[in-house]
């Protein structure tokens, strides 16, 4: 069945170029593990990165349990906070769920998005896929910003003392950039990120397709896909530097 353009641009679709349509964002910060970090979630030979509670990577390919369940240890690393590469460019992490598709099929994967409203509209970010969520509808990036809310699960308390409900409002986060300041060290700069380059945006709409990772981003998280739709070799330097105004 061959279905209609506008269907297609609504929907996303997997081809030759890879997944591609619109779609939409939401924010969080959670702690927690990514599920990308278990092993055999793609075709990467390794697993996203994790940290254990004072930030320090396990190197354990996958195998210490969640910071979010009851007696494990593994929590987000704080390097895995969006970044400016320039006045129009960041670039950062995501929970992912692509319509018509699955977990295997964009674990690791990264998605240029074209921001095609709010105060952001017409910037763009390459987020890497280390997550998904129950709560994620269709062709839905919920990227990871500290200060950005817990949602459902919460390690943050666990790893850096945070409140019950983590900081700020459990879905959403703190309201401003001045609520940054009491962060920890390794964290403020990913919560001032959502108030200086990303100007506040409270979940844009965007455009979205599949490109090959920069090496900036798989550098950090050390997840790199092997080819499939597209091919995954990692592009640019390694290191990308903050760009400051």
């Amino acid at each position: 069945m061959h279905l209609p353009l506008t269907m297609l641009a609504l929907t996303g679709l997997a081809s030759a170029q890879g997944a591609q349509g619109n779609g939409k964002t939401t924010r969080y910060w959670d702690c927690c593990k990514p599920s990308c970090a278990w092993p055999g979630k793609s075709t990467a030979s390794t697993p996203v990165l994790t940290c254990d509670r004072n930030d320090n990577p396990l190197n354990d390919r996958g195998a210490t349990r969640s910071g979010c369940d009851s007696g494990g240890s593994a929590f987000m690393c704080s390097n895995q906070s969006p970044w400016a590469v320039n006045e129009t460019l960041a670039y950062g992490w995501a929970a992912v769920n692509i319509a018509g598709s699955n977990e295997a099929a964009w674990c690791c994967a990264c998605y240029e998005l074209t921001f095609t409203s709010g105060p952001v509209s017409g910037k763009k970010m390459i987020v890497q896929a280390t997550n998904t969520g129950g709560d994620l509808g269709n062709n839905h990036f919920d990227i990871a910003m500290p200060g950005g809310g817990v949602g459902i699960f919460n390690a943050c308390t666990q790893q850096y003392g945070a409140p019950p409900n983590g900081w700020g409002e459990r879905y959403g986060g703190v309201g401003g950039k001045s609520a940054c300041a009491s962060f920890p060290e390794k964290l403020k700069d990913g919560c001032n990120w959502r108030f200086d380059w990303f100007m506040g945006a409270d979940n844009p709409d965007v455009r979205f397709r599949q490109v090959a990772c920069p090496a900036a981003i798989t550098a950090k998280s050390q997840c790199v896909r092997q080819r499939d739709v597209i091919d995954q070799t990692p592009t640019g330097p390694s290191t990308v530097p903050t760009w400051t105004p």
